[in-house]
């Protein structure tokens, strides 16, 4: 049995096995530039039971450069943002830095944890001043090994998403975080396709990950709808991360797959109840109701008015609901036995009616 690893707190939350999975909403760039906007966020993810909100901490001259060739715009048709400019996508994404400090003390004001990714040493700085309680390395930063140095050296929590990453790559990372001061590391499962199939999220890679890294992991979900994110739960996952916002209508460079609050409500109550469906290894009745629904199996009973010394058979026998008579197991062995006394039609078969 692989041993079990120690709880990780993050705020006031403490995730872990057996613990309720960890629901962040992650706002990226659903703000759509407004601070009104990223307020009303704050508060509906509270309303709508996320644990955390997730910011990400960049300005688009810290992400690329601002240049029209060919390198600097996304290629793939098949991309929500097919033919942008990364500079003009980033600045339209990017959360002020000067939003960031209302936007935390909104969140802690309303029971939630706020924390971000940064998305290079800078920001960890930048973060370190607004005493974050953890952070979230995204999956296109995994290899970025400044940045990991930077936060490792925080000593807080670290999430740290895979998308895209390889087995090497991410034991790669686990070690050189760790090497740098990192003894707190979540692992998050994620595909990076915005948004996600289904069938592309192989989510029974968590426990995989889980054993084979030895660190706590949950899932970074990409995928429309919140049945990827209630199944992880089977697969232990800790920590379920979704995009949110207040409505896909209102437009926003991720709101194509990101949650209302409606869903994100939903999902909570769903990866809430598929939580206490887990329960633990048991076999039997489970409690006093289920006990009595025992009495519903069958038994032997008295088929038809049997006088004493007449041979029991098939015709004067029959195993039927309920369960007072011996159990069905016993059927065979008692055919060809002779009533001790009459038997009424109707009557459980007890062992002192035959010889």
């Amino acid at each position: 049995m692989a041993k079990r690893l120690t709880d990780i707190s993050i705020g006031k939350f403490l995730l872990g096995e057996g613990k309720p999975p960890f629901l962040i909403a992650e706002m990226s760039g659903n703000h759509n530039q407004s601070l009104e906007r990223a307020l009303q966020i704050v508060e509906s993810a509270a309303k709508s039971g996320a644990h955390a909100v997730k910011l990400q901490t960049y300005t688009a001259d810290h992400m690329t450069l601002k240049s029209d060739a060919q390198d600097f715009k996304i290629q793939d048709k098949e991309s929500l943002w097919s033919g942008k400019n990364l500079h003009d996508l980033y600045q339209e994404a990017c959360t002020p830095f000067e939003w960031h400090a209302p936007l935390m003390k909104r969140a802690q004001a309303l029971g939630m944890v706020c924390f971000s990714s940064p998305f290079d040493p800078a920001a960890v700085d930048f973060l370190e001043e607004l005493q974050v309680p953890c952070y979230k390395i995204a999956s296109f930063e995994l290899t970025y090994f400044p940045l990991l140095k930077k936060i490792a050296q925080t000593r807080k929590p670290v999430i740290l998403s895979t998308g895209m990453a390889t087995e090497e790559e991410i034991q790669e990372s686990i070690e050189y975080l760790t090497s740098h001061g990192c003894s707190q590391l979540i692992l998050l499962k994620c595909t990076s396709t915005y948004p996600a199939s289904p069938e592309s999220t192989n989510i029974v890679t968590i426990p995989d990950m889980r054993n084979k890294f030895n660190v706590h992991v949950g899932l970074s979900d990409h995928t429309l709808g919140s049945a990827t994110s209630v199944a992880s739960v089977a697969f232990g996952a800790v920590a379920i991360e979704k995009h949110f916002t207040l409505r896909r209508a209102d437009g926003g460079v991720d709101s194509a797959f990101s949650m209302e609050p409606e869903e994100f409500l939903q999902l909570s109550k769903d990866v809430t109840q598929a939580h206490l469906s887990l329960g633990k290894v048991t076999y039997g009745p489970q409690n006093e109701r289920e006990k009595k629904s025992c009495s519903f199996r069958r038994s032997i009973y008295v088929s038809s008015d049997i006088k004493q010394g007449e041979t029991l058979t098939e015709k004067n026998l029959k195993c039927v609901r309920p369960a007072f008579g011996l159990p069905t197991k016993n059927y065979e062995m008692v055919l060809g036995k002779k009533a001790k006394r009459p038997l009424s039609f109707g009557s459980p078969l007890t062992a002192e009616d035959f010889e």
